[in-house]
């Protein structure tokens, strides 16, 4: 792949970069970034938007300032932090990613990216973005935003992954001799505020003179995109059992799949059809009225709970416990909108 005016390329996008960068908590201060906020920032912002993800970086560093106080937390108390942010594998490897970074390297996140890439949590993308934004080491990070502008600026015709290797070895020529940190979120920045999905504000871009998408007028035709499966739909039924004292039953939901962890209301199992039979391991009310319905969409599915209500004076086997406050346990989107029928 040739490419004319490589340095150009990291000037231009320099230039602009170093007169709009958004002031962000885990950017460098005095000259040197944090690892930690780094790595903490990186996670966060996985799939969530930078607006959502400021308060809870802001809170976690707030309880837990160092990575081994992250280390030293319960997995609970790091889940009840995470919730609304979505998507909990994350806080889970999170969790376990400081344990071993304070167990195996003493607190101290390893350079080398080849030892990122073996700890929780970090894939190709974060290992690249702490490597070169944390230790100032030259590494590609190829978010969706990085993929965007490059596709466009090159207007490359294939497909993801073969897209994301045709951007990765165009940065490579034209990635800069130093800077490594600031050319990685320089280009983040250029795909979050300027070469958006849609409407994307090209006049202003530091990179329109030699962008093909925009010199052509087609910058929205690319990343070319490939048409999403429908979501299969499943179904369930959710119990909201109360006590005499207004209490309701919650349980952590088991297991590794799906929002393990958690703590949820009991619930059927998730299946394609509406599961006639109820749950066999609870003593169920006599009386239950269906309070409603609730839709939610995971990554891979969407899913229907009809939601039931009773109230019990029976002790319930292997089931939890009745609670009040249930503002001091972990609840998943989903289970916060069953509660609030």
């Amino acid at each position: 792949m040739m490419v004319l005016n490589s340095d150009s390329f990291s000037q231009d996008l320099f230039q602009w970069f170093d007169g709009i960068k958004r002031d962000l908590p885990w950017r460098k201060a005095g000259g040197h970034a944090n690892p930690y906020h780094v790595w903490l920032s990186e996670i966060m912002l996985q799939q969530t938007t930078v607006k959502s993800v400021i308060p809870y970086f802001l809170n976690f560093i707030q309880r837990w300032p160092t990575i081994e106080d992250l280390g030293r937390a319960n997995l609970d108390e790091v889940l009840h932090a995470w919730q609304g942010l979505g998507y909990y594998t994350r806080a889970k490897n999170l969790h376990k990613c400081a344990q071993m970074i304070v167990g195996e390297f003493g607190g101290r996140f390893p350079e080398d990216r080849n030892a990122l890439l073996k700890l929780p949590g970090i894939g190709p993308y974060t290992s690249a973005a702490i490597t070169s934004i944390a230790f100032e080491k030259p590494a590609i990070a190829l978010d969706g935003n990085v993929m965007r502008v490059i596709s466009r600026y090159l207007t490359l015709e294939s497909l993801r992954p073969q897209l994301d290797q045709d951007a990765e070895a165009f940065l490579w020529q034209v990635i800069p001799q130093s800077r490594f940190g600031d050319f990685t979120q320089a280009l983040m920045e250029l795909g979050a505020l300027m070469c958006r999905p849609k409407s994307p504000m090209c006049l202003h871009c530091p990179l329109m003179k030699n962008c093909k998408a925009y010199l052509n007028a087609v910058p929205e035709d690319f990343p070319k995109k490939v048409l999403k499966k429908a979501l299969p739909q499943k179904f369930g039924h959710a119990f909201l059992l109360k006590n005499s004292n207004h209490q309701i039953l919650i349980r952590k939901r088991a297991g590794k799949g799906i929002l393990s962890g958690l703590y949820e209301v009991p619930t059927t199992d998730w299946d394609l059809t509406l599961p006639k039979r109820l749950l066999q391991d609870i003593s169920l009310p006599e009386h239950l009225n269906l309070r409603g319905e609730v839709n939610h969409t995971f990554t891979h599915f969407h899913l229907n709970l009809k939601v039931w209500e009773g109230a019990t004076r029976h002790p319930i086997r292997r089931m939890g416990r009745f609670l009040k406050n249930l503002k001091d346990y972990a609840l998943p989107t989903l289970m916060k909108k069953v509660l609030s029928l």
